[in-house]
């Protein structure tokens, strides 16, 4: 559950998800979104899921600053 690897997930597939033309890498030619797949595991059709993790997320950082900020109190007096 690493938020900058569901954000990569995220940024790749949504830009290069759903390209079918073909991309020369290591000598053969194969779709973009072929090598998306095998190369990296990310799928086009899992779009949604992955949108919903990375705003989870931020509502998960956010709800923990504001209980920390809440509870902790640093000053001395």
């Amino acid at each position: 559950m690493n938020p900058v690897a569901w954000t990569l997930n995220g940024l790749m597939t949504s830009q290069f998800g759903d390209i079918k033309s073909d991309v020369e890498i290591r000598g053969t030619s194969v779709p973009v979104q072929d090598y998306l797949r095998d190369y990296f595991g990310f799928r086009h059709d899992f779009l949604g899921v992955v949108a919903i993790i990375v705003v989870g997320f931020t509502i998960a950082f956010v709800l923990v600053f504001a209980i920390s900020i809440k509870i902790f109190n640093f000053q001395r007096r």
